[in-house]
């Protein structure tokens, strides 16, 4: 019954959030554009389909994405577990001794970011776009790589207690110098590739393991530490794309 309590409230608040767009929509076409909204009866149970899935979207972060993401977090960072893998543990923990973490981390990011919609229908319209020129799981790989090695360094940082902007300046120098020797026709699509990667699958995880991560070592506060993992998730896809874009010229030059 909780559940079922706990659905209806996300779906009340996610039409309360989808109402205001609808409304907009409709008066700028009947208003401004002045024509009558074509296929009304379809776009009305569309809204419909969009608020019940956002509302069951919501309740599943609550009740699996983000509880499971802590959980890991505080497993892998468990004396009793580092205690099992090194055979002993230290007095004090060193950024070595949560080698798991950082893996784990890599593969959440890089298998939450191949299963992105978003994504996919990127790497589709990019592939059409340019002709074949950039493969559709080639663009994929690249920024599924990009994030996996961000969400690791980002829980190296919050392991580490270092500070982020640092990590985040360093990277947009990479970046900056990248773009300027990479092929033109890839720059822009790199850069939309750090925004496409940061959806509806890889934030609710990454964020979760990021407080998690926070909660479990000592001396971080989640709340100065726990966030930052979509900063990594966000950029380091850029420096990947960059990177692939390069590569498939030198390729072609050979």
């Amino acid at each position: 019954m909780d559940l079922i309590r706990d659905s209806l409230v996300f779906v009340w608040d996610s039409a309360s959030d989808v109402l205001p767009i609808a409304i907009f929509l409709f008066a700028f076409q009947l208003f401004v554009i002045r024509e009558r909204i074509p296929n009304f009866k379809q776009i009305v149970v569309g809204f419909a389909f969009v608020i019940v899935g956002l509302g069951l979207f919501l309740v599943g972060l609550e009740q699996s994405l983000f509880p499971l993401g802590r959980l890991m977090a505080q497993q892998l960072t468990d004396p009793a577990f580092l205690e099992s893998v090194h055979g002993h543990v230290r007095e004090s923990l060193v950024w070595q001794d949560f080698y798991w973490v950082y893996l784990f981390a890599a593969a959440i990011g890089f298998s939450t970011t191949l299963a992105e919609p978003a994504l996919m229908a990127v790497s589709i319209k990019a592939n059409v776009v340019s002709a074949g020129a950039v493969g559709v799981w080639g663009l994929r790989v690249a920024v599924a790589l990009g994030v996996g090695f961000g969400v690791a360094l980002g829980c190296f940082r919050i392991i580490t207690g270092l500070p982020l902007q640092y990590f985040i300046a360093a990277g947009y120098l990479v970046v900056i110098v990248q773009t300027t020797m990479a092929p033109k026709m890839i720059v822009p699509l790199a850069y939309d590739s750090g925004g496409v990667t940061t959806s509806t699958v890889t934030v609710p995880l990454i964020t979760a393991l990021g407080l998690g991560l926070a909660e479990a070592v000592p001396g971080r506060s989640p709340l100065l530490d726990g966030f930052g993992l979509v900063a990594f998730a966000s950029l380091f896809p850029i420096i990947s794309v960059l990177a692939y874009g390069q590569f498939a010229v030198l390729k072609g030059k050979t």
